[in-house]
């Protein structure tokens, strides 16, 4: 029997609410590998957009301007 079929038949033989939270505990695993990538990602967006700013490069906008015109466009929408 190898090791994933072992740890298999063990956790199946948990109780529902065990599994539950095992397959949770997975799930959660897995997510925090791929979100190291989108962290990754997003970390570098910040630091180019920084740059642009910092540089004049980049037009910027008071946020409550900013969300003022995005509750605009979204009441048109309707």
């Amino acid at each position: 029997m190898t090791e994933f079929e072992e740890v298999s038949t063990k956790a199946m033989s948990l109780p529902a609410e065990s599994r539950a939270e095992l397959a949770e505990i997975l799930i959660q695993s897995l997510d925090e590998k791929e979100n190291e990538g989108v962290n990754f990602a997003w970390l570098a967006e910040i630091r180019r957009r920084d740059q642009e700013i910092r540089a004049g490069a980049s037009i910027t906008k008071p946020a409550d301007q900013v969300l003022k015109e995005a509750r605009e466009r979204l009441r048109c929408m309707k």
